[in-house]
């Protein structure tokens, strides 16, 4: 059982809509998610604020530079698929990209890669990487040297890994949240969340980071789906991942570093310091997602993990950044859902320009040689969503 095998599939199958993974040692207590009458007394409430969607189109720009980049055998230690794809403009300017599971190595003439170096073949695997975008050229960054590359945030041990939240920028430093999973058998599902942590990152030096700091983990929610800075506070989204259903949680920290005083969204819509109060804001979010600023109101924009293994994108829209979310709007069908590709995980980039929101989503396979026979399957697809 190799390092790939044991780390990408299982999230594959995790992200889609169902699980494997053994739940954490703690028991949570019950959260409400409000009731029907609730949420149409909410949606009345927003409607005059709300965003429709408008249309969706591919964007060809970030399209024809992930496969430019993704291609490009010029160095043979840089990026040719991965997932998680947040991004961050950084203050030179330069857009970060962020990535979760991650090849490095070379592409074949016919589009294949060879298989990891675990399984015999040249293509690493890192858990997490990233890469810069700057005048229309990508550049792939990791730790470590051209001849071994490592992971830009490293494992505590072989049986650690960690995966990449959203990002955001703190007094010029970036912030980078990250979910730490951890092994405890020998068996394929002997894997299981572990805890949240922020990674801080100076800008001109992103091969590793300056220091790394735990974040709250004390009550199941991963906080690292998205991130949105608003009204003198930055907000925090998490996921309580049981599987199906995926219930959406808020945190926010006054000012723009992650290190402040955490409070949480209660269910009757005011704020506790206590993690054990964040309420179950709604259920149907994947466990990555984003909330962004439209005109006068805020769209969430996820895969819908009400259906399992769903091909749809949908949107809510809210008239706060902390909901209520209502109003289910169809965005994308991705046309890349057949037997044993999927997709997953889609949320905005408000920060990239375009004629509306930039959506990244993922596309992946329950068959490991699928990745191999060819290399578009593992590599973001990026759509322009435009509101009225």
């Amino acid at each position: 059982m190799t390092r790939f095998r044991t780390a990408l599939a299982p999230l594959a199958i995790a992200l889609a809509g169902f699980t494997a993974v053994p739940q954490p040692v703690w028991a949570a207590p019950p959260r409400p998610v409000p009731t029907a009458q609730e949420q149409q007394q909410a949606a009345t409430a927003a409607s005059a604020c709300a965003p429709s969607v408008r249309g969706t189109a591919t964007n060809a720009r970030l399209t024809s530079l992930f496969t430019a980049h993704g291609n490009d055998n010029s160095r043979l230690d840089d990026w040719t698929g991965a997932d998680g794809t947040y991004s961050l403009r950084l203050p030179s300017g330069k857009e970060l990209w962020v990535f979760s599971d991650t090849f490095l190595g070379q592409v074949n003439p016919d589009g294949s890669r060879p298989p990891v170096v675990e399984e015999g073949g040249t293509t690493v695997f890192l858990n997490n990487s990233f890469a810069v975008e700057r005048n229309g050229r990508l550049s792939t960054i990791h730790d470590g040297t051209a001849e071994k590359p490592t992971a830009v945030m490293p494992p505590r041990d072989s049986k650690h890994w960690f995966w990449a939240g959203d990002a955001t920028l703190a007094g010029g430093v970036v912030e980078v949240t990250y979910q730490e999973y951890e092994r405890f058998g020998t068996g394929a599902w002997d894997w299981r969340w572990h805890r949240n942590v922020v990674a801080r990152f100076a800008p001109g030096r992103l091969e590793r980071p300056i220091s790394v700091h735990d974040l709250p983990s004390g009550h199941g929610v991963a906080w690292a789906s998205g991130i949105l800075k608003d009204g003198g506070y930055t907000y925090v989204y998490g996921v309580e991942d049981l599987g199906s259903p995926k219930y959406m949680h808020v945190a926010r920290v006054r000012g723009q570093s992650l290190l402040g005083r955490w409070e949480y969204l209660k269910a009757d819509g005011t704020w506790s310091a206590n993690e054990a109060d964040s309420a179950r804001v709604m259920s149907g979010v994947a466990n990555e997602y984003s909330v962004s600023r439209v005109g006068d109101g805020y769209v969430l924009i996820t895969h819908d993990t009400t259906e399992v293994l769903s091909p749809n994108i949908v949107a809510y829209s809210a008239c706060s950044p902390f909901g209520p979310f209502t109003g289910k709007q169809h965005v994308y069908t991705t046309p890349e859902t057949s037997g044993n590709i999927f997709t997953y995980n889609a949320h905005a980039h408000p920060e990239i320009d375009g004629p509306g929101l930039v959506v990244s989503y993922n596309v992946n396979s329950f068959v490991n040689t699928d990745h191999y026979r060819d290399v578009t399957i593992y590599r973001p697809r990026f759509l322009d969503v435009t509101f009225r």
